[in-house]
């Protein structure tokens, strides 16, 4: 039986979690909190590397990153159409992690994957807490849902210091060669925007996120609920 999780993470394709929030986990997983990671697909569909290189890849960046768990659901890469049977995957990894938070894509992107993962993810967790929805399965009443950036920062409302974190969240990049490392002659990949310095871009942009309050590096994310703290 798997031990409930602090944090579960969804991400559309292997490597959407770690461009987001790789930082932030490798901060919760290095204090001893439990973090799991659900990629929804094997991103068969990408222009680089083969669903077998993205299972190993994925392995060794949750190596990196010191999570507790990594499952896929295996949906269709580039068919997140949200049917019925997609939700009940995802309302089932839900309930049997049993998180306490947890992270999607944000709503808004030029990738339509990651769009359409945001909005499972949003219906699931709402589904998890009711009892007549899969009732075989004990309800979960999710704290939070937060919402992580892949290719754009929109309406930060949150900010998580990664500056001791920084080297580990690009080391969990690097392991997804096939998408981030330039094609060499004779290999069978193409030129691509991820090849092209996209894991500077990602650092960058997480330094001037950080700069906003005076760190090195940071994450940002949106909610929609309500954020409870009980000091100011």
């Amino acid at each position: 039986m798997i031990e409930a999780v602090d944090i579960l993470a969804f991400g559309a394709h292997p490597d959407d979690v770690e461009i987001g929030m790789g930082g932030t986990i490798a901060k919760h997983t290095s204090e001893g909190y439990k973090v799991a990671i659900c990629d929804l697909t094997e991103a068969e569909m990408s222009s680089n590397g083969t669903v077998e290189t993205r299972r190993q890849e994925a392995a060794e960046a949750s190596l990196v990153l010191g999570l507790s768990y990594r499952s896929t659901l295996r949906l269709p890469d580039r068919g997140l159409t949200g049917a019925a049977d997609q939700i009940e995957a995802i309302v089932t990894e839900i309930r049997r992690l049993r998180p306490r938070l947890v992270f999607a894509p944000y709503w808004s992107d030029r990738h339509p994957d990651h769009v359409s993962c945001s909005r499972l993810i949003e219906e699931a967790v709402f589904n998890a807490k009711l009892r007549n929805y899969l009732p075989s399965l004990s309800p979960v009443h999710v704290e939070q849902l937060y919402f992580y950036y892949i290719n754009d920062s929109n309406e930060v409302s949150l900010i998580t210091d990664i500056s001791g974190h920084m080297d580990t969240k690009i080391k969990s990049l690097q392991a997804y060669r096939s998408q981030f490392a330039p094609p060499e002659q004779g290999e069978d990949r193409v030129q691509t925007p991820l090849t092209d310095r996209y894991i500077q871009r990602v650092e960058a942009r997480d330094m001037l996120l950080g700069q906003t309050r005076g760190w090195a590096y940071a994450e940002g994310f949106a909610i929609k609920r309500p954020h409870t703290v009980t000091l100011f």
